[in-house]
């Protein structure tokens, strides 16, 4: 007895596509589902070309996979995480996602008739909701990424994060021998300034710095929140001389135009100490941190909102006193 009764239900009633091509790939047989979500009817598309009814599909690539079947007469599959889809076909889930197109698992099965005549069937599964919560994973751990790298307030670089690109960048500088400087420096009179305005205008303040000095460096650069109102930018592949210009540009761009705050103008200042890389070893980005923070104190205590170059002279002093 023919079961042409069970499997013509259960071929029209399943929730996956189902296609059919001959050894020529002229189109056997849609399934509803295909028709369906396709528009595309089987009493219209039987007998035509599959790449004639649906031409966004990868040509090349199904005709080698096809070819393949047909030969070997072994199944083939591919997920929507290698292609995410072979048809167009618009997916009707309620969700967000970066593509209108439903993503699809389909596995390539050869078929053969009584005749002995052979044929390959594509059966099309809807993956997107696998698609979809890809996507939004991969979504939540960049954000999550990010937040491990970036300063909450200022958006700048966080100090660990900072850190660390310091220690690669003078790994590096060391490597190729190319020049590497620091600055170092921090908002002046900083807690007077959260006295008069509160830890909001001081907040504000911070905001407003981060980005007038942001628009100032390289992409290259590392600009990060090493602490309370203290940062640093690394100026990669930058000697003495570049350093030093870069530093009075920050002094001036801060310098130069009040932070307004709830109607209030802030003046603002800063001290900057600038140092260039000349230690060796393991613990260079250290010596390095240490040589511009010597020169970011005696900008303070020269009279803040100034630039002070690390002289080595005054390191070894300090050394001594202490």
């Amino acid at each position: 007895m023919s079961e042409d009764w069970l499997t013509g239900p259960v071929l029209e009633q399943l929730n996956s596509g189902v296609l059919v091509v001959d050894e020529q790939l002229k189109l056997v047989y849609l399934n509803s589902f295909l028709q369906r979500h396709s528009s595309v009817q089987l009493s219209d598309a039987k007998g035509k070309s599959l790449f004639q009814v649906f031409t966004d599909v990868p040509e090349a690539w199904l005709r080698r996979k096809f070819a393949s079947v047909l030969e070997l007469q072994s199944p083939s599959f591919s997920s929507w995480e290698q292609r995410q889809y072979i048809i167009k076909l618009p997916h009707l889930r309620p969700v967000t996602s970066s593509s209108q197109y439903m993503a699809q698992n389909c596995t390539m099965l050869p078929l053969k008739d009584p005749e002995g005549r052979r044929y390959v069937c594509l059966l099309i599964e809807d993956a997107t909701d696998a698609f979809v919560y890809q996507q939004h994973l991969q979504t939540t751990l960049q954000k999550l990424e990010l937040s491990n790298r970036i300063d909450g307030l200022t958006q700048a670089l966080n100090r660990r994060y900072w850190e660390e690109q310091l220690k690669l960048e003078v790994q590096r500088a060391q490597r190729y021998q190319q020049p590497l400087s620091l600055l170092l420096f921090d908002l002046d009179k900083f807690k007077q300034l959260n006295d008069q305005y509160g830890h909001l205008g001081g907040d504000c303040v911070l905001i407003e710095l981060t980005a007038r000095v942001r628009v100032l460096l390289r992409d290259t650069d590392w600009f990060g929140r090493y602490g309370g109102e203290e940062f640093g930018i690394v100026l990669t592949n930058t000697a003495l001389a570049g350093a030093l210009e870069v530093a009075e540009r920050v002094c001036l761009a801060v310098n130069s135009t009040a932070v307004t705050f709830h109607e209030q103008s802030i003046a603002t200042s800063v001290s900057i100490g600038v140092a260039q890389l000349d230690a060796v070893g393991d613990r260079a980005h250290e010596v390095l941190i240490g040589q511009a923070d010597i020169a970011l104190y005696n900008a303070k205590r020269d009279g803040r909102n100034r630039v002070v170059v690390f002289s080595a002279g005054e390191t070894e002093f300090l050394l001594k006193a202490n």
